[in-house]
């Protein structure tokens, strides 16, 4: 089958960011052999800046599909964990996968390996295509290639996060296929899997080549929020190292973005990332504060997640409801006489469900930003890290920036005292920020902390231990049917 690209039109703030959108479809015999509906030849794809342009931009719209970070792969990783409730028996909603009985044929395990290497084989084309391109500039060249290299790393983190064993819990077990050359004909189904070491290493490494030759900053605030700086690489290593536990990594990373004391505010170009001080601006109102490191942003109608896909149907209508008995719906900063904004984030139903509504509008379109690295988020890490560290006074002073932006006059009279204590409140305080935004089975799983027994509308869902078959989701039916290589 002849490779070609299929092109769609996507557009970003007031036309600032025209993008050709490549959209994968899929032969039944590969996953990597993609048919377009209207199409150019790969040559010609890149035959000049703008078309090279169209390509790179091209990298963040299928990050937004809506099976994948542009609304479904965030409300997996929260229907996994404790947060939520479920209250639709449905499993086109996700219902088998919060009550823990997805198999490898089931299509949402599919979906995101799909999602996922569709990304990874679009970054390494890309990367491919302008190692001997000389339509550019080197300084654009090595841009654009940084930001493959940035994507690639996402999609791969994504994956290892979702189908391999804990970093923590082994580093040699099998984790997934190491795809690094652009695939632009079918059969090359056949790839050994690598290591978890392995994956991580690749992930690091390509984030640490990314930074190296991103710009600190893009043109537009539209720009710093939807496509890679310096700071987007930056802040996602503090991620990566804080789940392999690598805490003077974190801190290293960390102290980039963060200076030595409050207020704490990253300053490089025409960029500047610190916490929101206006809490309600965060999911509702410009989008593009100082605060998002890295969103999908939603414009226009076209392009948002269908229905069932979308953060705000899935948490309001309720697909989701906060679960009261074990979830941090149940901490006093959401009580009725909590003093803290954030408990403004929840609303209660007529049913008396407790609804999270940081993602508002609940109705098609559905035009939410999906954030996916926030300012607050570094803090939280590099707060985990220092006191992991024994810098405990570092680490109280950033907790409090996140905790006193939400609730100016509140003081921690209780819960720092040890190096423990203050562990476990930052960990706490991170369920109560990060809430809803897909981090709670990732956060189980690099603490490795079974996935708890849970009760909802829709019935019941048992504890997962750590060592069970279940416990991270299986190699998916697709990838056995096709690679001979895949582990069985």
């Amino acid at each position: 089958m002849k490779f070609t690209y299929k092109k769609n039109t996507r557009f970003y703030l007031k036309g600032l960011l025209l993008a050709s959108i490549v959209f994968w479809g899929s032969c039944q015999k590969d996953a990597l052999n993609l048919t377009p509906l209207t199409s150019i030849a790969g040559d010609e794809a890149y035959s000049t800046p703008a078309k090279i342009g169209s390509q790179v931009n091209a990298l963040y719209g299928q990050l937004s599909d809506a099976g994948y970070f542009g609304g479904r792969y965030l409300v997996f990783n929260e229907q996994r964990g404790n947060e939520f409730s479920q209250n639709d028996g449905n499993n086109s909603t996700g219902a088998n996968v919060w009550n823990q009985t997805i198999s490898a044929s089931g299509d949402f395990v599919n979906a995101v390996w799909t999602a996922g290497y569709r990304v990874i084989n679009s970054a390494n084309i890309l990367i491919d295509k302008l190692s001997t391109s000389t339509v550019l500039d080197v300084n654009t060249r090595k841009s654009y290639v940084a930001e493959a290299k940035f994507v690639r790393a996402f999609a791969y983190f994504s994956l290892v996060q979702t189908y391999a064993k804990p970093y923590n819990q082994s580093t040699t077990s099998l984790a997934l296929p190491l795809r690094l050359k652009g695939e632009t004909t079918g059969g090359n189904n056949d790839l050994v899997f690598s290591s978890t070491a392995d994956i991580y290493a690749q992930i690091l490494k390509d984030l640490d080549e990314a930074e190296a030759d991103l710009p600190a900053s893009n043109s537009t605030a539209l720009l710093n929020t939807g496509r890679a700086h310096k700071a987007t690489a930056i802040a996602l290593k503090t991620r990566v190292y804080l789940v392999k536990a690598d805490y003077d990594k974190v801190v290293t990373e960390a102290s980039k973005l963060v200076p030595a004391t409050a207020p704490y505010q990253y300053t490089a170009g025409t960029v500047s990332h610190s916490l929101e001080a206006d809490l309600t601006k965060l999911y509702n109102g410009s989008y593009t504060g100082p605060e998002a490191i890295f969103s999908i942003p939603f414009i226009i109608a076209s392009e948002a997640p269908g229905q069932q896909s979308a953060l705000a149907y899935n948490y309001l209508s309720p697909v989701l409801y906060l679960n009261n008995n074990g979830g941090i719906i149940s901490n006093p900063v959401f009580s009725s006489t909590s003093t803290d904004l954030r408990k403004n984030l929840i609303t209660t139903n007529t049913s008396g469900q407790q609804l999270l509504k940081k993602f508002a509008k609940n109705s098609a379109p559905y035009l939410d930003y999906v954030p996916l690295i926030r300012y607050a988020e570094v803090l939280l890490n590099y707060a985990e890290a220092a006191a992991q560290k024994n810098d405990l006074n570092t680490a109280l002073s950033l907790l409090k920036a996140v905790r006193n932006r939400a609730n100016p006059g509140f003081v921690f009279s209780t819960g720092v005292g040890t190096k423990e204590d203050l562990i476990n409140t930052i960990l706490t305080e991170r369920r109560i920020e990060l809430l809803g935004e897909g981090f709670r089975t990732p956060d189980l799983f690099r603490k490795l902390l079974p996935l708890p027994a849970k009760s909802g509308t829709a019935g019941t869902a048992p504890e997962v231990a750590v060592s069970a078959s279940n416990y991270v989701w299986p190699i998916p039916s697709n990838e056995l049917a096709y690679n001979k290589l895949a582990p069985r």
